[in-house]
């Protein structure tokens, strides 16, 4: 399948886009129809600044006429068994009135550059049952995976004391 030319500025955000980083979140609100989760409680200037220093973040934005009309949100995952990371792709979207036009794949496409440049040897991202539009693309640029996917909430686990000798770390009783 040919790649079709997108006729939009797609760029990995720095510290300096805060903005761009803020009408992504707005973007995201309206594609995912989840206003609240991503606009209500915003973090601070200083907050998004950081995170955007940090590179074990990135964010690309598809912009169009100053307007953000596409963005992807992923997560740098150094490993431990190989001196290596894995990109995870946590958030994409394109804004409805510009989807089904490539953007999508360019946000992935610039990714992929990214993920070169930074020496990660993988790129993942998870698609949820049903959402055949997000499947079709993942398959036309991957190959598939059929995992399960938990949520296990945070809270208070049992923390066993240290052993004689044994600096104090929390521990899970077994």
């Amino acid at each position: 399948m040919q790649s079709m030319a997108v006729d939009c500025d797609i760029r990995v955000l720095g510290s300096q886009d805060v903005g761009l980083l803020r009408a992504m979140l707005a973007m995201f609100g309206r594609a995912f129809d989840d206003p609240a989760s991503y606009l209500q409680a915003q973090p601070t200037d200083e907050y998004l600044g950081e995170l955007l220093r940090r590179d074990t973040f990135v964010a690309v934005a598809a912009i169009r006429d100053d307007q953000v009309i596409g963005g992807l949100a992923g997560y740098v995952l150094p490993k431990f068994e190989q001196t290596r990371a894995e990109l995870y792709i946590y958030d994409l979207a394109v804004d409805a009135r510009h989807r089904r036009q490539g953007v999508a794949t360019a946000l992935i496409r610039r990714l992929q550059q990214h993920a070169g440049q930074i020496g990660a040897y993988v790129i993942f991202v998870q698609a949820d049952h049903g959402d055949e539009a997000a499947i079709a693309l993942y398959s036309r640029l991957g190959i598939r995976e059929d995992v399960l996917h938990f949520d296990i909430q945070p809270g208070d686990a049992a923390i066993s004391e240290p052993r004689p000798g044994e600096e104090h770390q929390p521990r899970s009783k077994c």
